[in-house]
This record gives structure tokens, sequence and C-alpha cells, in this order.
């Protein structure tokens, strides 16, 4: 019997999630799972802030790379980063919990185009990152 979408990102999703230790080690929570889209969650804490007092940006780039690795390997194909690139919009501040919504805008063959909008609680954008994905394996036949 196949499968359907949604059981195979759940199962891609956790079993991409059980070993991530980066992602588990920022504090980073999934909240939302579909195939091609995933949502993941993070608090902004003391020691992600730089010397200006805001979120380091590295942090904010590593919440929305987690978005769409999760996403782009929801189909349950092992895919990987070929690049990334993030704007970032607002100023985040210690505390703040940051939403980090990927999905899939275009894929052919083993290749995808992926955009994540990174959000605070209230909505407001605070980064959109993009990212080209590879997939590295098939499915086995």
């Amino acid at each position: 019997m196949a499968d359907d979408a949604q059981s195979v990102a759940d199962r891609a999703v956790a079993a991409l999630w059980a070993p991530d230790r980066a992602s588990q080690g920022l504090g980073m929570q999934i909240v939302s799972v579909a195939a091609g889209a995933v949502s993941i969650r993070m608090t902004i804490r003391e020691d992600m802030t730089n010397g200006h007092g805001i979120c380091h940006g590295g942090f904010i780039f590593t919440l929305a790379d987690s978005a769409f690795a999760f996403s782009c390997n929801s189909a349950g194909e092992a895919t990987v980063a070929a690049s990334g690139q993030i704007e970032f919009l607002e100023a985040v501040r210690l505390g703040e919990r940051l939403t980090a919504a990927g999905r899939m805008l275009w894929e052919r063959g083993r290749q995808g185009i992926y955009a994540v909008d990174v959000c605070r609680e209230d909505g407001t954008l605070v980064a959109l990152f993009r990212g080209r994905s590879h997939k590295i394996s098939r499915p086995a036949s």
C-alpha cells in the first residue's frame, strides 16, 4: 500500500530530526510538517546575541536553514543544500520567539528551490531565506 504524502513527510522529518544535534541544541522545535513545507520555532537566548545586543545573524540563518533542510527532505529523499542566501529585514532581540516557515517553490529532477519566511510571533517578517537543494539519493525501487 502506497504511503500518502503526509505520512512520508512525518516519517522523513522525524528521521532527520532524531540525530540533528545542531537544531536541537539551539532549542528549535518543529511546529508543523507537510509535504514540501516545514515550520520550526526557536527562542533567542542570551548566548545568541552579538555585541550590539541583538540576535547574531548566524543564528537566524541557521533557523532558516534548518526549516529549509526539513522542507526539502520531507518527500523522503535524501537532499542537501547546494546554496542559500538570506536577507535580514528587522533586528531580533533577546527573548523573541521566531518561526521559520519553509516551502518548496520549484522542483525539477534532483534540483529544488525553497523559500523560508522568518517571523516574530506577531507575524512581523524579520528575514527572507532562499535555498537551492540537490537530491543525493533516490528511493529504493
